[in-house]
């Protein structure tokens, strides 16, 4: 069983690649102090980061599942996501209202793609 793990601490790995397949930990803003469409962006380029780390891009993606702080949020959110998914290329996709990890998160992500 051939399982890499990348820049991994003693809680999560942010990727995890098995069978040529990458799973993604959840990304979230790089700023959370910021709107859902600048959190959105921000998150989505530290996907496209690790992505790119283990080979791969959003051409590849096979899953995705985002999480809103708030379903207010959605519409807003989705102009940035269909601005950035390659055309053609979408995923299977889930998006649901959570609780965040702090309060100020609008929005995470966790994203599963072939390498």
């Amino acid at each position: 069983m051939n399982i890499a793990r990348h820049q991994t601490n003693e809680r999560t790995s942010k990727v995890v690649v098995h069978n040529n397949v990458a799973y993604l930990c959840g990304q979230v803003a790089a700023d959370a102090n910021t709107d859902i469409t600048e959190q959105t962006q921000t998150m989505l380029a530290k996907v496209d980061e690790l992505l790119a780390s283990v080979g791969s891009d959003s051409t590849r993606m096979l899953s995705a599942t985002i999480y809103l702080k708030t379903m207010d949020d959605f519409a807003a959110m989705n102009l940035v996501w269909n601005a950035w998914v390659p055309t053609g290329h979408a995923p299977a996709r889930a998006c649901v209202q959570a609780a965040m990890a702090r309060s100020t998160l609008l929005v995470e992500i966790s994203v599963t793609a072939a390498c």
